[in-house]
């Protein structure tokens, strides 16, 4: 298991088309794929629990990647959020 500490920068937060775009991102990886936020886990890999963590611009998440692949999930998953998703 891998983890890292980000901050959430875009400034909408996970919103319907940064969900989408990270949960097709993230299901090419075998492992699993969770955010903590406000001590809940969510399925990363699922637009709707992605909806439902309700993460804003500033919110403080844990990436945790869990499984075959684990670090190459977590690189790229890290480095779309710190991007901001490109927005």
């Amino acid at each position: 298991m891998v983890s890292k500490f980000l901050t959430v920068t875009n400034a909408q937060g996970f919103h319907m088309r940064v969900a989408g775009t990270f949960v097709s991102a993230m299901e090419k990886y075998p492992c699993k794929v969770t955010i903590k936020f406000k001590g809940n886990e969510y399925n990363a890999k699922s637009v709707f629990d992605l909806m439902t963590a309700c993460t804003k611009c500033g919110s403080e998440i844990e990436l945790i990647c869990d499984g075959e692949q684990e670090n190459e999930a977590l690189a790229e998953g890290a480095k779309m959020i710190e991007d901001g998703f490109g927005e």
